[in-house]
């Protein structure tokens, strides 16, 4: 598997694409996953996030798994992909809608067959063992269906690596103070394999083996997203 698990800064994404994608920057089609940024349509911070990464010269598609009836159907929306980008946002609405029609089984097989993942904040932490230890981040009343259905009252994550990534853990953005981030740990820790991602930072994981790689943010200060 490769999969490269971001907070904020996407200064690492092109050297994994390079080493992971063999064709020309301009020839890569990346499919950019948006569920997780549904209930925050028209903020800033959530055409900011395609904006940038569109700007590193990849070919963009928009896929949003909520709206597919079909598992076939989001099967073929992967297929002809080079690269998976599963936005940030609210990691709640991106279980749910991963989880309404069978999609996370069709991504967990696409990547453990060696689709090259990436995911940003929401879509980094959707790759663990469980979402549970971001409740303090995400408000569940996002994702209605997360919370009255119970067959996704079950908070496990994909379950492609075994540890929760903790994204934005410099308490350097707004929403998520340095406080919050330490009332994640003194609440989870015990329970949860936990790794603690800076916002110039990423989890790059090659081969089931993961460590934590620079990854500088690419947008001005006052272009930085605010929220997930």
């Amino acid at each position: 598997m490769h999969l490269l698990l971001l907070s904020l800064g996407i200064g690492a994404v092109p050297d994994f694409v390079s080493a992971n994608v063999k064709r020309p920057t301009g020839e890569v089609l990346v499919g950019y996953l948006n569920d997780a940024a549904r209930p925050y349509a028209g903020e800033a911070f959530v055409a900011a996030e395609r904006e940038q990464l569109a700007n590193l010269g990849y070919t963009l598609t928009d896929i949003t798994a909520g709206d597919y009836d079909q598992v076939d159907e989001f099967v073929a929306a992967l297929d002809d992909l080079d690269v998976l980008y599963v936005a940030g946002g609210n990691t709640f609405v991106l279980l749910a809608a991963l989880r309404r029609h069978g999609a996370a089984a069709v991504v967990v097989e696409k990547v453990r067959a060696g689709l090259p993942y990436i995911g940003s904040s929401a879509g980094s932490v959707i790759t663990g063992p469980s979402i549970e230890p971001v409740s303090f981040m995400d408000n569940l009343a996002d994702a209605p269906d997360l919370a009255d259905a119970p067959d996704l009252a079950d908070r496990s994550g994909l379950c492609l690596i075994d540890t929760v990534v903790i994204p934005h853990a410099d308490g350097a953005l707004p929403p998520y103070p340095p406080e919050l981030i330490a009332q994640i740990k003194e609440s989870y820790e015990a329970d949860y394999p936990l790794s603690f991602v800076n916002d110039d930072q990423a989890i790059l994981v090659e081969n089931m083996s993961p460590r934590l790689v620079s990854s500088p943010r690419l947008v001005a200060p006052a272009e930085t997203p605010l929220s997930r």
